[in-house]
């Protein structure tokens, strides 16, 4: 119960195995969550060698025990993060400057495009397509795409993503001051 409270939903063993406890609603658990799925942990070992707790997981669509029940907590596996290096995107991307003002892009969206960047390969295909719209979408109202854009979204990511991070190296103003 300690390790779960206080290592966000993993015990040791959880940890080795890349699995984790969180709510229902995918929000890290609480000491109290903690504390209920395992005092639960009593009733669920009754008759003897968890037979509540098997039950319980045969008849539940995420195999929840008891005790995830009352504390509305769920057992998930994690992937475990791969750190990209050297991460290439295309060089058509990278080469020379961008016709864009990309000083009107919030820090906030140069996360999102970033983040996307990075684990876009992680996506299903219509997934990875789709998203990269969705923020192309978000920026158009800022900033003037043209159908060729429209047509790779993620080529475009990768042109903003280059030039801000440039722009934000070299202080230009409206960047460096956000």
């Amino acid at each position: 119960m300690l390790f779960e409270a206080i290592w966000s939903g993993q015990t040791p063993g959880k940890r080795l195995t890349h699995l984790r406890v969180i709510q229902d609603s995918g929000r890290p658990i609480t000491v109290y969550e903690a504390a209920a799925r395992n005092l639960l942990r009593i009733v669920d070992s009754i008759p003897g060698l968890y037979g509540v707790a098997i039950i319980s997981a045969l008849f539940s669509a995420k195999s929840k025990r008891l005790g995830d029940y009352v504390a509305g907590t769920v057992v998930v596996h994690e992937r475990p993060a791969v750190l990209e290096t050297g991460v290439q995107w295309d060089a058509a991307a990278s080469a020379g400057g961008s016709r864009y003002d990309v000083s009107k892009i919030t820090p906030e969206e140069f996360q999102l495009i970033e983040a996307f960047l990075f684990r876009r390969n992680q996506l299903a295909a219509e997934v990875r397509t789709e998203t990269g719209r969705m923020i192309m979408t978000r920026l158009s109202a800022r900033l003037e795409f043209t159908p060729e854009d429209a047509r790779n979204p993620e080529v475009l990511l990768e042109t903003l993503a280059t030039a801000y991070r440039a722009c934000a190296r070299y202080g230009q103003p409206g960047l460096a001051s956000r």
